[in-house]
């Protein structure tokens, strides 16, 4: 167990750090750096005022310092000129995207220089090859658009589609309901181009040591990922939707399970419990069932019709062997309102408390009933809001715990956040499939890999980031000397 000083600045993490780090020259001018790198990149690029760095010093849901300078890049090469300027002042780097990541990844751990890929935007679709060239601050949904007149998509779907950047995605290797059947971020990847921690940079292919596999899902702390080029699928020709309602959470578990087992492989797999669902409720007035312990929503696909329907019926049986209730979606208006209500999780629970500590574990499915019974009971024990929902097709659920740091204790939301960290730990799962650990796992990660496998790790970064400038303080607890 890490002791009180590995958890403390994940507490600080969900504080706001306004004006923290703020270091300016004796005449009150920008940071030496913002101006050198207004200088080399221009002012159009590059942002200094208090006003506009204080944007910057965040994710989804933490806070971190105020960086000395930002730089917006339209270019590999401006990346190139920013990493360059920052190492020889010594100071340490964050990437950021669309920042809606969930584990304090994209939010800085000390003040320095971050570089915003927004308006890398460049984005290319090659049908012949079934490839997207595309930039690191692409919008994931922007893919798929541009792909669509081509007969093609990218299946990857994160919830912040909409929003999230590829750069982002490929930082935390991210999946989303369609991962189950199809895969994640990582699946779809042939090619990356990356920017080294010395400014050098490198085009990646997937053979050899396929070091762009070790990028992926590394957060920006082993190097900047610039670009990326993306496998491109033809979508399925049908597509069948149904919702389970379930009087018990691990009956919703069970029925997943056993669904598997009989053969289905549904595309979507998703699982809300009766928090989420009535938070929505309250928020959208979809129809769903309020009294319902579990949802399960789920999308079987296909080619063959035939395939897609007895799929459908293993599902079906399955929910009603496990003591649920189907429904089946008539039509595609019904099927888009039910993935409505899932897409919506994440701003009907900001209606409940003003934050959240959003966990991501991962756990064997052949355990999956006892995994959302235990945490379920943890909730109920600790007098906080905690909910669940997530992909329970591959074992990837989000507990979250939702609280008002006004009126309920930080230490106990992280010690509730902790526990489940073990729950999955002591049942052979981990502690993200698609967050991250970014600064919010890291009080548990002595605990969630051994002392060995740190070593190997911090050896990988020592090779890449020898002078440790890239996203300090995430992923890895400090080295234990």
């Amino acid at each position: 167990m890490t002791t009180g000083k590995t958890v403390q600045p994940e507490k600080q993490a969900l504080t706001p750090v306004l004006g923290t780090g703020l270091p300016r020259s004796r005449g009150g001018s920008p940071h030496p750096l913002a101006a050198e790198l207004t200088r080399a990149l221009g002012p159009r690029k590059v942002l200094s005022s208090l006003s506009e760095r204080l944007n910057y010093r965040y994710d989804a849901i933490a806070f971190g310092a105020t960086p000395f300078a930002v730089v917006l890049p339209e270019t590999t090469a401006d990346v190139v000129t920013a990493v360059r300027a920052a190492r020889a002042a010594g100071i340490p780097i964050v990437g950021r995207g669309a920042a809606s990541g969930l584990s304090g990844g994209a939010a800085p751990s000390e003040p320095g220089l971050v570089i915003s890929f927004t308006r890398m935007t460049r984005l290319s679709i090659d049908a012949v090859r079934r490839e997207a060239r595309a930039q690191a601050g692409v919008i994931t949904l922007a893919v798929t658009e541009a792909a669509k007149p081509h007969g093609l998509i990218y299946p990857p779907d994160p919830a912040s589609f909409r929003t999230s950047t590829l750069g982002g995605n490929l930082a935390e290797n991210a999946g989303g309901p369609l991962c189950f059947k199809y895969g994640v971020t990582g699946d779809y990847v042939q090619g990356l181009e990356f920017v080294d921690a010395d400014g050098d940079v490198h085009s990646l292919t997937r053979d050899a040591y396929d070091l762009a596999g070790l990028l992926i899902g590394s957060e920006g702390t082993l190097g900047l990922i610039t670009e990326a080029t993306l496998r491109l699928t033809p979508p399925p020709k049908f597509t069948r939707t149904l919702m389970a309602h379930f009087a018990e959470v691990g009956q919703c578990a069970e029925a997943v399970s056993a669904a598997i087992a009989a053969g289905a492989v549904p595309s979507k797999l998703e699982f809300m419990d009766r928090a989420c669902t009535n938070a929505i409720e309250d928020y959208l007035h979809l129809g769903l069932p309020r009294e319902a312990e579990a949802v399960l929503l789920v999308d079987t696909d296909g080619d063959d019709l035939a395939t897609v329907e007895e799929e459908r019926a293993l599902v079906e049986a399955a929910c009603r062997d496990a003591g649920g209730t189907v429904r089946r979606a008539e039509s595609d208006a019904e099927a888009a309102q039910l993935w409505q209500a899932r897409r919506s999780v994440s701003p009907a629970l900001g209606r409940i408390r003003p934050q959240r500590m959003n966990e991501d574990i991962v756990v064997p499915r052949s355990v999956l009933p006892e995994v959302v019974r235990e945490i379920r009971a943890l909730g109920d024990a600790s007098g906080l809001h905690l909910v669940q929902f997530g992909h329970i097709g591959d074992g990837n659920l989000h507990p979250n715990i939702l609280f008002d740091p006004r009126s309920e204790s930080l230490e106990a939301v992280h010690e509730l956040a902790h526990e489940v960290a073990r729950v999955a730990i002591r049942h052979g799962g981990v502690l993200s499939g698609e967050h991250g650990i970014g600064s919010m796992k890291l009080a548990f990660m002595r605990e969630a890999v051994d002392a060995g496998t740190l070593a190997a790790l911090w050896r990988v970064k020592h090779a890449l980031d020898p002078s440790g400038t890239l996203n300090p303080g995430k992923v890895l607890p400090a080295e234990l000397a």
